[in-house]
């Protein structure tokens, strides 16, 4: 099976920031050997007593058991620990992924002295292969003995799958008079097309939050970020983003609806969950190029955002970006097919600040030189007015390479 070892490192990484230690929280990485060799494919997380916890999880139908877990596992609003594995996904495995689960949160629970339901876990890899329990229980009493509170950067590499480098960020925000971090880490690199994202991403923050507060700030955080970013359109059955809140520092008392106390936490919990949803767009698998999408002028913005999501997910958008190729015309077919209104003839579309078409037409002398100029570099910016409204978007992607079929065609192999 692939893995970020063996991929040539993206054109498009960012270097892994130093990740601060978070109050709170232990962790540690270790070998199981479930599919890969010689590699730390087992990521443990242990909180304090009175951790909240929020998740959000993928809504394909056909969900791996380790979201199902965490599903019923969230209602207690309580987390304790995380177990991650990489290179088995634990989904379409039946009985067997349930008895997994089971045993895998039991085995977890009596090391961190706690309920088998306020243990968490995700779980990435290939999908319909049995994952070998035993293995995996085995190796956790030693990744438990190892933990420790800076190992951040072995936890953001030993989630990877198909990932060409690890990611992760950090902010500090204010609560009252009292300073609080929020850091996380993410995986995801194809079957990339959130419905609500599709990777595993874990934040962790010192702050003392109501689990309810957490879940409603981290769902709307997703929606502007995560769910802002497509690969390939598929959207992958493991999805999941937990958010830890340990209340390791003192701060003042967060009110039980939130607030304005929480404004600054927010922004950070946002910017983290920013940094690593583009991340995630610039690992894009055999990716060459972050695409960035700015859609105005629609008559909402869930209208804008579809439209954008539409023209992200356009393989022939892609591939022209891909052979830097300035045709704008696939632009007007990804708007034209995303089944949201528009009017041929108030529609405006742009290349790297330069507007090709304007109202249904060409502009007067427009010159293409510019336009394939700015599509040369690693970065691209589509512009797309509706010209129907006020509704606007941004959307994140990545452009579709060979690379991409070089990947995912020896997946399992």
């Amino acid at each position: 099976m692939a893995s970020g070892k063996d991929l040539p490192v993206s054109p498009l990484m960012l270097p892994l920031p130093e990740m601060p230690p978070v109050p709170g929280v232990r962790l540690a990485t270790g070998q199981a050997g479930i599919r890969y060799k010689a590699r730390e494919d087992v990521t443990v997380m242990v909180f304090p007593a009175g951790t909240t916890v929020a998740g959000v999880f993928t809504r394909n139908k056909c969900p791996g058991a380790p979201v199902d877990w965490c599903r019923g596992a969230l209602k207690g609003g309580k987390a304790r620990a995380l177990v991650v594995t990489a290179g088995n996904s634990n989904v379409f495995t039946g009985k067997a992924g349930r008895a997994t689960c089971e045993a895998t949160a039991k085995a977890m629970a009596g090391l961190a002295g706690c309920r088998p339901n306020e243990v968490f876990l995700a779980s990435t890899g290939v999908i319909g292969e049995k994952l070998p329990t035993e293995k995996l229980t085995a190796a956790l009493p030693g990744v438990h003995g190892a933990l420790g509170d800076d190992l951040w950067a072995h936890a953001a590499r030993a989630i990877m799958t198909t990932d060409t480098f690890p990611k992760g960020a950090t902010r500090t925000a204010r609560i009252g008079d009292a300073t609080v971090t929020v850091s996380g880490i993410a995986k995801g690199s194809g079957m990339i097309a959130p419905d609500m994202a599709t990777m595993l991403c874990f934040l962790a923050t010192d702050a003392k939050v109501p689990a309810p507060v957490l879940q409603a700030m981290l769902k709307k955080s997703v929606d502007r970020s995560f769910n802002c970013v497509t690969v390939d359109s598929d959207t992958s059955t493991s999805d999941t983003v937990l958010l830890f809140a340990t209340g390791a520092t003192q701060h003042p008392r967060v009110p039980a609806m939130g607030g304005a106390m929480l404004k600054d936490f927010a922004r950070a919990v946002d910017e983290v969950l920013m940094d690593l949803a583009l991340m995630v767009a610039r690992d894009g698998e055999g990716a060459q190029k972050l695409i960035r999408i700015d859609v105005t002028g629609a008559v909402s913005a869930k209208s804008a955002h579809r439209i954008g999501m539409t023209i992200a997910n356009s393989p022939l958008v892609k591939t022209a970006i891909a052979g830097e190729d300035a045709n704008w015309g696939r632009i007007v077919m990804a708007v034209g097919k995303s089944g949201e209104p528009a009017d041929r003839d108030r529609l405006s579309v742009g290349v790297g600040g330069v507007w090709m078409a304007r109202e249904g037409e060409i502009v007067p002398g427009y010159d293409e030189a510019p336009v394939v100029a700015h599509m040369k570099g690693r970065e691209v910016a589509i512009s797309v007015d509706i010209g129907l409204g006020r509704g606007k978007a941004t959307v994140w992607t990545c452009d579709l390479t060979h690379g991409y079929i070089d990947i995912n065609g020896a997946y399992r192999s």
